[in-house]
């Protein structure tokens, strides 16, 4: 598990207790650091929606405990600041700030993609692990098998067609420059022959099976691009030792910006490496993308309370709502299926 180092717990209207003055605190620390660095760069996720707190991490922790029990250590990645309600002390939480696997030439830090790029040096990460947002929320149990199989990692693996519509956003530049490493590294002719079953597969809807041999026929020297999910990723440690190995100067790079660049790889590009080389397992990852607003709002809840899937992504939205209103519904569906505490809070 990795915190979005875009997005910080905001101070609420809550009385001042010890947990929380520590909170308001790193909070106002942090933005104060960054501040001293934006103003030299452009990057697509600074709006004020970055910084507030939905209130919905507990959630997160709940969900783990009672849904994925398997999971044998949490490692929580944060600049330093620590949430009100988390419990250090618990066994399976590891609580890793940047210094604790960025060299310090690099820090600090206010990019996810130099975050993600090196998930793999964090002390005590086992080799197989899953990579969350803190915005990605298990809502009914999930068994380990929804992440890894045979030793694999599972994902989808069909070919999806990078599409670049409207103003294009420092995600999409990341994007566009992961699928030219995973064609400089693969031959698509050569992966297809290995590994086409799994590229179109029983696990995928047949539409995808159809796209995916279209795209196929119509460009067969190269990958024109892969879906990205925007759900919880099963990685290997290797994948990311891989990567580094063909691309170290990019690599490098995306680590010492500060901020998200045009000029980055991303996660994605670990994600993309498994598919390509065919290390991966077919799976159709049942998750649902969202926009928290006041015409979401209720199926969002609904889908909370149902359980209707096994995860959830709910994006803060760029455009004004009523975020009190909106974050007390979303708290509430979540008690609803999470009502009693976890061991991981306080």
């Amino acid at each position: 598990y990795i915190r979005n180092p875009n997005r910080i717990p905001a101070a609420t209207a809550e009385p001042i207790t010890p947990g929380t003055l520590e909170t308001a605190f790193s909070t106002r620390v942090w933005q104060a650091e960054k501040a001293k660095y934006q103003g030299k760069t452009l990057d697509d996720s600074n709006a004020p929606n970055r910084f507030r707190d939905w209130g919905l991490m507990p959630y997160w922790f709940r969900a783990v405990e009672q849904f994925a029990p398997w999971a044998r250590k949490i490692h929580f990645v944060t600049c330093g600041h620590v949430p009100a309600f988390l419990n250090l002390a618990h066994p399976k939480l590891h609580h890793v700030k940047h210094e604790g696997f960025l060299p310090p030439e690099v820090l600090p830090t206010f990019s996810s993609h130099a975050i993600e790029m090196n998930l793999h040096r964090i002390p005590g990460l086992a080799e197989h692990f899953v990579y969350f947002n803190d915005d990605m929320f298990l809502i009914r149990p999930v068994p380990e098998t929804a992440f890894f199989r045979d030793g694999l990692p599972c994902t989808y693996g069909g070919e999806y067609p990078i599409e670049l519509v409207g103003e294009i956003g420092i995600w999409q530049h990341a994007a566009v420059n992961d699928l030219g490493v995973i064609n400089a590294h693969f031959n698509k002719c050569t992966q297809v022959k290995k590994y086409g079953g799994k590229y179109a597969n029983r696990a995928y809807r047949w539409q995808d099976n159809l796209r995916t041999k279209a795209v196929e026929k119509l460009f067969p020297n190269y990958f024109t691009g892969f879906k990205n999910l925007h759900a919880p990723a099963a990685y290997t440690k290797s994948t990311f030792a891989a990567v580094w190995d063909a691309e170290p100067e990019l690599l490098a790079r995306t680590t010492l910006h500060r901020f998200r660049s045009a000029e980055d790889l991303n996660q994605w590009v670990c994600l993309w490496w498994q598919v390509a080389s065919g290390q991966f397992a077919p799976f159709n990852t049942d998750n649902v993308v969202s926009c928290a607003d006041g015409d979401t709002v209720d199926e969002l809840c609904r889908i909370i309370r149902e359980q209707c899937h096994d995860m959830l992504c709910i994006n803060d939205p760029e455009k004004p709502v009523d975020f009190e209103v909106l974050s007390a519904r979303l708290r509430g569906a979540f008690e609803m299926i999470l009502p009693e505490k976890s061991k991981f809070e306080r």
